[in-house]
């Protein structure tokens, strides 16, 4: 994703991605009774919620695939990216209006009824289209399982970075002999790097972009420190908290620090304020498109490690089977091959700033020559973080809606670390306790399969 702020709810705001956006994929073809008209079998609808620069590059990988299989035709939809597009993907699964195939956030599939709304990948199926488990990254393939039965293929990983750059670090001497910024590993040694960047800085420029006051982007980053932590969330069984209030006190205290320091500046456009001379700022991994077409000097590396552990927030866009009830057939199959052919088709993919998913792109030269991706995506595939697979976890989901806000708060001085903290906790026992409204039941039912 793209634009000066980088806020996806801006994005899509400033594309006009209020409604579907249109059909992607039939661009360069017309109707779908045209393409089927010529030399197709079959028709394959597929619902994605990629605008901006991730919109661009879907379009083109389907182009590419539908050159080289003109047989299958696609109906590429464009829906509203965040909630809008779950509740209208739900509603057609439910109601015997699915698409043949859709993509979603991995994080969002424990709550979307697998079994019911969402139907389970054939493996074999998969197999004879040449996508198989081992080339792809174990605990991102695991994550798409649910009762034994894989449920999402992973296209990618992105990752909130720590973007730099390279002017203002290299004459604050904080470079080493390749040009690249060295992570910090200590809050000693991350604070130190801002304090000596600031140094080089015009009155009123910030240091850092921290997005103090997105939810959102609040709850990534805690996500990534607190895991540096090997904080937890919630038991096996689903039946207790185990968030941890003194760790999360110190990822909190942490971020706060950056503002009461004064190098974040709360309800500054960060992305803006990069592009002017702040020299770090922390964003998504779909921010590099934009800041490589302002033709900046610039690094990205994942955020740093200052509690000892690498780890850096990841989520997962992969390609789901929305529940029919007579799925089969053609279209099925064709879903299959379309689904196949953008997994191991990733590197145009990863031009967007995303880590794929699929092992084998890393070999590729083109994707090799990559920049800044050669610098992160290899460290952010070995350590990510992710929220718990829950029913109400996942991007934009119930889970960010409640802990977002409070961390929110906390960064910018309305209500203490610590309190705060407790604040999450007591959240996180009333999450444990609703029911899923796909299904019915808790977390703890949906784990064992009871409840009613």
């Amino acid at each position: 994703m793209g634009l000066p702020d980088l806020n996806r709810r801006h994005l899509l705001a400033t594309a006009g991605g209020l409604a579907v956006a249109g059909s992607f994929g039939f661009a360069a073809l017309g109707t779908g009774a045209d393409a089927l008209a010529s030399n197709a079998r079959t028709r394959v609808r597929y619902w994605n919620l990629f605008s901006g620069g991730d919109g661009g590059n879907m379009v083109a990988m389907v182009d590419a695939f539908q050159k080289a299989t003109p047989d299958v035709a696609v109906k590429a939809s464009t829906l509203t990216w965040g909630g809008p597009y779950y509740t209208k993907l739900a509603m057609a699964a439910a109601g015997s209006r699915a698409p043949d195939l859709a993509v979603m956030h991995q994080g969002r599939v424990p709550g979307f009824a697998p079994g019911r709304l969402l139907d389970p990948w054939d493996l074999d199926l998969l197999a004879k289209y040449g996508v198989k488990e081992a080339d792809f990254n174990p605990v991102l393939w695991q994550r798409g399982i649910v009762d034994g039965k894989l449920y999402a293929l992973p296209l990618d990983i992105h990752v909130q970075l720590n973007f730099y750059r390279t002017d203002v670090c290299r004459k604050a001497g904080l470079l080493d002999a390749e040009g690249k910024l060295p992570s910090a590993t200590s809050t000693d040694d991350w604070f130190r790097i801002l304090k000596s960047a600031r140094k080089h800085l015009k009155p009123g420029e910030q240091t850092l972009g921290l997005h103090a006051n997105d939810q959102n982007f609040s709850w990534w980053f805690f996500v990534a420190f607190y895991q540096q932590l090997a904080g937890t969330y919630f038991d096996d069984a689903r039946t207790d908290v185990t968030f941890d209030t003194q760790k999360a006190t110190q990822v909190l205290e942490f971020f706060r620090r950056h503002v009461t320091d004064g190098y974040s500046i709360v309800g500054a456009t960060d992305a803006e304020a990069f592009l002017a001379g702040s020299p770090f700022t922390w964003e998504g991994d779909w921010s590099v498109p934009y800041y490589s077409g302002q033709k900046l000097g610039y690094g990205a590396q994942p955020l740093p490690p200052v509690f000892g552990t690498p780890a850096t927030h990841a989520e997962s866009h992969s390609f789901v089977l929305p529940h029919q009830s007579d799925r089969g057939g053609a279209a099925n199959e064709g879903a299959y091959q379309l689904a196949a052919y953008l997994v191991t088709h990733a590197t145009a993919w990863a031009g967007g700033g995303h880590v794929p998913a699929y092992l084998p792109t890393f070999k590729d030269p083109a994707y090799l020559r990559l920049t800044p991706q050669d610098e992160y995506s290899r460290p952010a595939m070995a350590h990510p973080a992710t929220e718990p697979h829950i029913w109400f976890a996942g991007s934009t989901g119930i889970l960010a809606q409640h802990i977002g806000p409070i961390i929110a708060a906390s960064n910018l001085g309305s209500t203490k670390p610590d309190a705060a903290a407790r604040k999450m906790k007591s959240a996180l026992e009333q999450l444990l306790a609703m029911k899923n409204p796909m299904d019915g039941h808790t977390a703890a039912q949906e784990l064992t399969g009871a409840g009613t």
